[in-house]
């Protein structure tokens, strides 16, 4: 997610200052992305020089209120409508992680997976028992707290599934079917060639 449409978008709703945006993120996310006032304060800026905030004065205690201009509000409006790109490719550390240990000697990939598996199914208690945990189903922070949690939730649920999949596929192979040799050709230069379908 793009912390700068995220801002955008409460500014939207208001004039803020820098810890009031922070605090109003944390509410509206049930604080499962925390952002630091240094973060906050250094896309201000961005959003400033790109014209989509303007700084206000200063009030009596020292807080400077920002403002949304009419291009933030059209950015904040685009963000909502457009879907969320997912890039091509992966860098999920596990992924990569089960790719390479799955194609060296010497590796065990089962207990790779089944190190991961009890991590993720840990994980995934601990996010069920915070959904359950006595929270109050109405109201706006809830509603908004919960999506954020169920995503989570859905996440884990499918990577023990993948687990579970690789599991199985590299059981049906033999061991020295998946070993790559180290290649002593020249690499090319340039990026590599894509090996597997195009995501």
């Amino acid at each position: 997610m793009s912390v700068r449409q995220g801002l955008l978008a409460i500014l939207d709703q208001g004039a803020c200052y820098g810890s009031q945006l922070r605090a109003e993120f944390d509410r509206r996310t049930g604080g499962t992305w925390p952002l630091n006032v240094g973060q906050i304060s250094s896309t201000l800026e961005r959003l400033e020089r790109d014209e989509l905030v303007s700084r206000g004065e200063a009030d009596d205690e020292g807080r400077v209120y920002w403002h949304i201009t009419e291009a933030g509000r059209a950015e904040a409006r685009a963000w909502f409508g457009s879907p969320v790109e997912r890039t091509q490719g992966t860098r999920d550390e596990l992924a990569i992680k089960l790719a390479l240990a799955s194609t060296l000697p010497g590796v065990d990939v089962a207990a790779i997976v089944q190190t991961q598996r009890t991590a993720t199914l840990r994980h995934l208690q601990g996010l069920n028992r915070a959904k359950y945990a006595g929270r109050d189903p109405e109201g706006a922070e809830e509603l908004a707290w919960s999506l954020v949690i169920d995503q989570m939730i859905f996440q884990a649920e499918a990577e023990v599934r993948w687990l579970d999949h690789t599991e199985q596929r590299l059981a049906a192979l033999p061991p020295q079917a998946t070993e790559l040799q180290l290649s002593h050709e020249t690499p090319r230069r340039g990026r590599p060639k894509r090996t597997g379908a195009s995501l």
